[in-house]
C-alpha cells in the first residue's frame, strides 16, 4: 500500500516539496495530496505589483504550474479551495474543508509538509465594512484590486500604508496607472530592510517620481462614504483616498502548528532541523514562509519570508522525503527591489542587527557610479559596508542606486556567505568595461574604504 504524503499549502515551498518527492517515488510507492485554499498553485507573489501596473498583462503569466499540471504530468492530487482548518497529530489525520462545495472530510497521512506561508499585518483599525481596501499577497487579492481600479468611479487617489518591499513597490505600479499616491510610514524612513541613512535614499527618489512619502505618521482609522473608502485617517489628520492598499509586512502563519502542538521558535516561525524537519515530531516536516531560519552571520533564528528561500526549503524536504538526502544550509536576508527606476538591495545584518546580535563594527558609505563617469548613462550609486572589528569579517552591505546597481549585492552576498573579510574582497577579479563599471568597481571602493576605517579605530 502506497506511503501517502499531504502537503498543506499549494505555493512555492509545498509544490517544491511535493514535486521533488515525486521525482524519487513513483505514484505506488507515494500518493501525493496537496490541499489549497485559494485558487491558484505555484505561483509568484512578487509578481503582482507588476500585473497591478500593467506590465505583466496576464495572471496566468504569474503561475508557473497549474494543478491540471501537477494531476497529469506528477501524479500530484492539488485540491484548490480547500482549507486545512485542524492538525491531528495523534490520529496522523488532517481536517480539511471544502471552501466552495461545502463539507468537511478528514485525511490521514504518513508524511506531512506543513507550508501554510505567511499572514499578512492586519491593523486594529481595518475595517470589513469599507469597500477599496486591499492586501496584494495573493494572486485573489490581485485581481481584486484591478478589478477595483478598473471600476466606475475610477480611482484616483491612492493611499498605501506601509514602505517595506511590498509598499514601495505597490506605489510605483499606482503611479504607473496614473494615480495620486500617498506612501504613510510610520518609521521615519520607507524600506526598513535597509538602514535608516539608505531609506532617506529611497524616500528622496520616490519624491521625485511624484510619490508622496509621509513618514513618522501613525494611521488610526478609515472615513467611507456610502460604504467606499474615502479618507486614511492619522494622528496628522485624514489623507483622501479612492483606494488603499496594505504593506504592513507579514507574520508565519502558524496557526494549525500551535493548535497541534508543533515547536514554534522566538521568531515566531516554526522550528526545524536542517534537514526541515519539525524536532521531536515523527514524519512532519515544514518549510517557507511559515518558518523560522538560522541567520548564518547572527547565528540567531530569523523569519525572512523570501520565495528564493521557500522554493529551496521545499525543495530539501522533497529530497528527503524521496529518500535522498539534503539540508538547508540559513540563510543571509540578501533582497532586491526597485522604486520606478532606482534600485535597492541588501544583505546581512543592519546597523540594529548587527548591534542587536553583539558585534563590534565600522560601516562606511561609498558613493561611486554604476558605469565609467565619461560612458553615457552613468548614474550615481551608494554602497553600505558593514565589517566586524577588528577582523574585518564583512556583517552586511546595502547599495541604492540606478541601473546596474541591485544585483551588484550578489557580490557582496558571496562574500558574506563565505566570510571574507573587507581586506580579502579588495583584491576581488570583478569584470570591468566602461559600459559596465568604473576601473575601481563600487564593491572594490567601499572595500578599501572599510580596510581604512577599520585601521583608523
Amino acid at each position: 500500500m502506497a506511503e501517502r504524503m499531504i502537503v498543506i499549502g499549494g505555493d512555492a515551498a509545498g509544490m517544491s516539496a511535493a514535486s521533488q518527492a515525486r521525482r524519487r517515488r513513483d505514484r505506488t510507492d507515494l500518493e501525493i495530496i496537496a490541499f489549497e485554499r485559494g485558487h491558484f498553485t505555484s505561483y509568484s507573489a512578487c509578481g503582482i505589483p507588476y500585473w497591478v501596473s500593467g506590465l505583466v498583462e496576464d495572471r496566468d503569466e504569474l503561475v508557473a504550474r497549474d494543478p491540471a499540471t501537477f494531476r497529469d504530468e506528477f501524479g500530484i492530487e492539488v485540491r484548490t479551495r480547500h482549507e486545512v482548518t485542524a492538525v491531528d497529530l495523534d490520529r496522523r489525520e488532517v481536517i480539511v474543508r471544502d471552501l466552495d462545495g461545502g463539507g468537511e472530510v478528514r485525511a490521514g497521512f504518513d508524511t506531512l509538509v506543513y507550508a501554510t506561508g505567511a499572514s499578512p499585518v492586519q491593523p486594529d483599525w481595518t475595517r470589513d465594512d469599507v469597500a477599496g481596501v486591499f492586501g496584494v499577497q495573493t494572486l485573489d487579492d490581485g485581481a481584486a484590486l484591478i478589478d477595483w481600479l478598473e471600476g466606475k468611479p475610477s480611482p484616483r487617489h491612492a493611499v498605501v500604508v506601509g514602505g517595506g518591499y511590498v509598499g514601495v513597490e505597490m506605489a510605483e505600479a499606482l503611479v504607473q496607472r496614473g494615480l495620486s499616491v500617498q506612501l504613510l510610514e510610520q518609521a521615519d524612513q520607507p524600506m526598513s530592510a535597509v538602514d535608516p541613512d539608505m531609506g532617506e535614499l529611497v524616500a528622496e527618489a520616490m519624491r521625485a517620481t511624484g510619490i508622496g512619502v509621509r513618514t513618522g505618521l501613525t494611521v488610526t482609522g478609515l472615513e467611507e462614504r456610502d460604504g467606499r473608502i474615502s479618507a486614511v485617517v492619522t494622528d496628522e489628520g485624514p489623507i483622501p483616498a479612492d483606494v488603499v492598499v496594505l504593506g504592513l509586512g507579514v507574520r508565519p502563519n502558524t496557526a494549525l502548528a500551535e493548535a497541534a502542538g508543533l515547536p514554534i521558535g522566538p521568531s515566531g516561525g516554526v522550528r526545524t532541523d536542517r534537514r526541515m524537519r519539525v524536532p521531536g515530531v515523527p514524519g512532519v516536516w515544514a518549510a517557507g514562509d511559515c518558518v523560522e531560519s538560522l541567520h548564518r552571520v547572527s547565528g540567531m533564528p530569523v523569519h525572512i519570508p523570501l520565495g528564493t528561500h521557500a522554493n529551496k526549503q521545499g525543495r530539501v524536504v522533497g529530497i528527503n522525503i524521496g529518500g535522498g538526502y539534503a539540508t538547508f544550509p540559513g540563510v543571509i536576508g540578501t533582497a532586491v527591489t526597485k522604486v520606478c527606476e532606482l534600485e535597492v538591495g541588501r544583505t546581512g545584518l543592519r546597523e540594529r542587527d548587527a548591534l542587536e546580535a553583539g558585534f563590534e563594527f565600522v560601516t562606511v558609505l561609498a558613493q561611486s557610479t554604476n558605469r565609467a563617469g565619461y560612458y553615457p548613462g552613468s548614474r550615481p550609486m551608494t554602497v553600505k559596508l558593514l565589517a566586524e572589528r577588528p577582523s574585518g569579517r564583512l556583517l552586511g552591505a546595502q547599495i541604492v542606486g540606478w541601473s546596474e546597481a541591485a544585483k551588484r549585492i550578489d557580490v557582496l552576498a558571496v562574500a558574506l556567505w563565505n566570510g571574507m573579510t573587507v581586506d580579502e574582497m579588495t583584491a576581488l577579479d570583478l569584470g570591468y568595461a566602461p559600459p559596465y563599471a568604473p576601473v575601481w568597481d563600487p564593491v572594490l571602493i567601499a572595500a578599501r574604504k572599510a580596510v581604512d576605517a577599520l585601521a583608523a579605530v
